[in-house]
């Protein structure tokens, strides 16, 4: 009996394809190319599952033009780059890799959170380009993060492991906003605060949003909620690109309306609005808030773990639809 045909989208660990070899006739890329939607889905056309990162986009027409493609198995907790109602249609499944990378990305988010707060990125060019030759009373000076308050818009995983950090390790008020409302006990334990998203804009000193992207989260911050933000406050985004307007922040952070903001995702990465790279008071990172090598390793591992306990007939482990009938 043949193996499952897959395809490994983009490079990943080497001995985890060898482990794919064991169960699939694996054709993989580790070359790290970027397909076009095209030659991926030329490549997709006598497979019958993918391992997937975030830039390959699942629709619906990828899956008219690979109609063995049963299952497509995401390496990444988030999946906006499913087109999940075309996959459930097509009676495709999907899969993401949550848990895995929950405290590491808040370990990252915290970071950057602090990074921009006291304004690291800025001193450090101001440093390697000479110009430090004496200390001033005023160089460089930002904001406290102990004993701030904290505000986290999407109180996910993510968002409640960053709540915790700042409640526990650095005495914040936390208030969070979300679309529905922690029980009574993981409040308590995230030491938070439900309220009104305009509430938490205008009252915290440091906003991190942590929301998937949905056609409903576009935009989620704006012009006018900018507006409502203190001009001392910081803006930390470690969701996904399109949270944010990030031609609306570039202003705001250029005329000073807030203080700082952290980006580690963008409106139409690996590109980057090019007002982001003119102002100075932001720290960019290029989308690396689970790069540690164990979540990595354990990203990848879950997505295989995915394929291969669904071709084993257990089913998948951590499934993002549910098709009425499958391919």
């Amino acid at each position: 009996m043949s193996k499952p045909r897959i395809l490994v989208a983009r490079a990943i660990f080497p001995d985890i394809v060898d482990r794919l070899r064991q169960h699939f006739d694996v054709e993989d890329n580790p070359d790290d190319v970027i397909w076009t939607p095209q030659e991926l889905a030329a490549r997709l056309a006598d497979k019958d599952g993918v391992l997937t990162t975030g830039s390959q986009r699942i629709d619906a027409a990828l899956l008219s033009a690979a109609p063995r493609l049963k299952v497509c198995a995401n390496m990444a907790v988030g999946y906006n780059n499913f087109d999940v109602d075309a996959m459930t249609a097509a009676g495709v499944l999907g899969t993401n890799t949550p848990d895995v990378l929950t405290e590491t990305t808040a370990d990252f988010g915290f970071a950057l959170l602090m990074a921009t707060a006291r304004r690291m990125t800025e001193s450090e060019h101001y440093l390697r380009a000479g110009k430090w030759t004496k200390w001033s009373y005023d160089m460089f000076a930002g904001s406290d993060i102990h004993g701030s308050t904290l505000g986290i818009i999407g109180m996910g995983r993510i968002g409640q492991g960053v709540a915790k950090r700042g409640a526990h390790g650095f005495g914040m008020k936390v208030v969070y906003h979300n679309r529905s409302r922690l029980s009574a006990e993981l409040e308590a334990e995230c030491k938070a605060t439900y309220v009104g998203k305009d509430e938490l804009l205008r009252t915290a000193d440091h906003v991190v949003l942590v929301v998937p992207y949905t056609p409903a989260s576009h935009h989620t911050i704006g012009a006018a909620e900018l507006a409502l933000m203190k001009p001392t406050a910081t803006l930390v985004n470690i969701a996904r690109g399109g949270i944010v307007d990030d031609a609306a922040l570039a202003v705001a952070l250029r005329e000073r309306r807030i203080a700082a903001a952290g980006l580690d995702v963008f409106e139409g990465e690996p590109s980057v609005h090019p007002d982001l790279l003119t102002v100075p008071n932001v720290v960019l990172t290029p989308h690396i808030a689970s790069a540690t090598v164990p979540t990595r390793r354990a990203m990848a591992n879950l997505a295989a773990d995915n394929l291969i306990a669904f071709f084993d007939g257990r089913g998948p482990l951590t499934p993002v639809n549910q098709p009425s009938t499958l391919r």
